[in-house]
C-alpha cells in the first residue's frame, strides 16, 4: 500500500532499483583479462591460487582490501517522496 504522493508498488520499485544499481556497480569492479603475477599497488607476488580464483586480478589480498574499503557507495536518496520529506 502506498501513501501520500506515491503509487502502489513504488517502495518495492525503489528497493529493486537500489539492488540493481549495487549489482551493476559490483560487476563493473570485477577484474577481466589476464591476471598479474605481481600486485600493481605494492609489487608483492600474487599467489597462484588467487590468480586462478579471480582471472584478471591485479592486486594482492591486502591491497584489494584497502581499495575495497575506499569505495564510496551511492548517496542517492531513493526515499524522496513527499511523505518521507515531511517526517
Amino acid at each position: 500500500m502506498a501513501g501520500g504522493w506515491s503509487r502502489d508498488g513504488a517502495v518495492q520499485d525503489q528497493i529493486d532499483d537500489t539492488v540493481i544499481d549495487a549489482v551493476k556497480s559490483a560487476r563493473a569492479r570485477i577484474p577481466v583479462g589476464e591476471a598479474a603475477l605481481y600486485c600493481e599497488e605494492c609489487g608483492e607476488d600474487i599467489p597462484e591460487a588467487r590468480r586462478k580464483a579471480l582471472p584478471g586480478v591485479q592486486t594482492c589480498v591486502a591491497c584489494q582490501a584497502k581499495l575495497d574499503s575506499a569505495v564510496k557507495h551511492s548517496a542517492i536518496n531513493r526515499r524522496g517522496s513527499k511523505d518521507s520529506q515531511l517526517r
